[in-house]
């Protein structure tokens, strides 16, 4: 039995699995002040004799073990879980091996281990949403490097006549600062899920995410890209970025994989579960399994 947490900006989903991931418990908390959200978590975990704990966590965190940070939320922009070592809290709390990685890593590693991407080893997980992630595995090993991926705040070409600033606090236009869901608040003054009979809102969605797809492919030639968060509920989105990479790469890359499009870039396949597997399978391997 093992502990499973989806730590995230708005909301902590505490979750009790097994080494198949099913998923047999699970709890939603609220992300409050550390101080209002890790004790109910720990007291949560604590009613179950789980053998290890995984945690997939929004960030930045530093992964880097014997750094005097690892285990910590870092820069983030929620300023109240700066420098929280959240791994210190859990791993003093219940005295078990702790598995650590990114939020949409462990979205990755769920699709890897148990769903759309299974069997393959080199693949690209992205979520849109409150703000833009991206996990990556490359011959079969998540990429952490000095620190982890940021791949929501490439810089991308703008499209001509564009002249939107983006609402990236650091960067303003970088692909979270464009295509978040944020973003497309602003930009258009109503939340993303009421611009459903909008074809041009997606249709400039679809163009930006379509050229981070591309910069990826060419950099670093996943198998498949998952696309995931809460703006890819817009089901349109998923033929506008195919058509838009299609026509971007221009014939360059001659691949079997991208000459089924339906099939290379694509949805989640776990019903929303990827990422909460995925902690489940840290968890196994922080026992070595």
């Amino acid at each position: 039995m093992y502990g499973a947490l989806e730590a995230g900006g708005t909301k902590m989903v505490c979750a009790i699995g097994d080494e198949k991931g099913h998923i047999t418990e699970r709890k939603v908390i609220p992300t409050l002040t550390p101080a209002e959200t890790i004790p109910p978590m720990i007291d949560f975990f604590r009613s179950y004799d789980i053998e290890a704990l995984g945690i997939a966590c929004f960030g930045p965190i530093d992964l880097i073990p014997g750094s005097p940070t690892y285990g910590h939320i870092t820069s983030t922009p929620k300023l109240e879980w700066r420098d929280t070592d959240i791994v210190g809290s859990f791993a003093e709390a219940l005295g078990i091996p702790i598995g650590f990685d990114t939020d949409v890593n462990g979205s990755l590693l769920g699709e890897v281990t148990w769903g759309s991407a299974r069997g393959l080893d080199d693949v690209v997980y992205i979520t849109i949403g409150t703000g833009v992630g991206g996990g990556v595995m490359s011959g079969g090993r998540l990429v952490h490097g000095m620190l982890h991926p940021e791949l929501g705040h490439m810089i991308i070409p703008r499209r001509d006549g564009d002249i939107y600033p983006g609402v990236c606090p650091y960067h303003g236009d970088c692909l979270e600062g464009l295509v978040s869901g944020p973003s497309i608040e602003r930009r258009y003054g109503v939340k993303a899920a009421e611009l459903a009979d909008r074809p041009e809102v997606w249709e400039l969605e679809a163009y930006y995410i379509a050229e981070a797809l591309v910069n990826i492919i060419l950099t670093l030639s996943p198998q498949r890209i998952i696309l995931g968060g809460g703006v890819m509920h817009q089901e349109q989105l998923y033929a506008l970025i195919r058509s838009h990479v299609s026509d971007m790469l221009a014939g360059y890359i001659q691949a079997a994989p991208l000459s089924d499009m339906d099939r290379y870039i694509v949805p989640p396949s776990l019903n929303d579960d990827q990422g909460i597997m995925g902690a489940v399978r840290l968890a196994m391997e922080a026992l070595g399994q």
